[in-house]
């Protein structure tokens, strides 16, 4: 356990790995600042030495996963004209769902504090939802260009409807429900390809 007075590198990125460890494990009821700093082995006044309260705390992981997403998203302009374009796009959108996502959304749902320090920081231009959107746009175009996606295909759509997919899902799932993740692959290869899933959709 990390000692008090002792700085304690990459905190944040360690609490929040520690979080998500305990939501897939034990789900979001069992998410406290104790359990965090408990599963992170650090001082149990750590948390809150680096954030306002345990909604902030929450908050921040959101919006983390968010920008960890929206990343990913800007990434793919990278991957023009390899492999499957289906399959580019709906690794981005599958990330959304990674490590807990969706119980880590509707916790901060269910927290009102939670969910105004991530609308107030999406609005202030943290990266979340829209730039994701944006990425997938401008990957699209670019297969698009290289004739890897047909021209009657609407990137701008095609984008919006998987986001917003997403974020409803994200926004309306709950512990037990449905996984998700089959609905969204079949949407992607839908829109994309205009047919089933995309063969790769499982690999890496």
């Amino acid at each position: 356990m990390s000692p008090r007075g002792v700085a304690t590198p990459d905190v944040r990125e360690r609490l929040f790995a520690a979080a998500e460890r305990v939501v897939e494990r034990e789900g979001p009821g069992a998410l406290t600042s104790r359990s965090v700093t408990a599963e992170a082995d650090c001082a149990k006044g750590l948390l809150h030495a680096h954030f306002a309260g345990f909604d902030e705390f929450v908050a921040e992981l959101c919006l983390d996963r968010f920008a960890r997403t929206a990343a990913k998203a800007q990434a793919l302009s990278e991957l023009a004209g390899q492999g499957s374009v289906a399959h580019h796009v709906e690794a981005v959108a599958l990330a959304l769902f990674d490590s807990g996502g969706l119980a880590l959304s509707g916790l901060a749902m269910t927290r009102p504090a939670a969910a105004q320090h991530i609308r107030k920081a999406l609005e202030a231009g943290a990266p979340g939802f829209t730039a994701i959107q944006d990425a997938i746009t401008h990957y699209l175009l670019d297969e698009q260009k290289l004739g890897r996606v047909a021209r009657t295909v609407a990137p701008q759509s095609v984008a919006l409807a998987v986001v917003g997919t997403a974020h409803h899902l994200l926004m309306t799932s709950w512990p037990g429900a449905p996984d998700p993740r089959p609905s969204m692959r079949s949407l992607v290869a839908v829109l994309v390809e205009g047919q089933g899933p995309s063969h790769e959709s499982g690999t890496a």
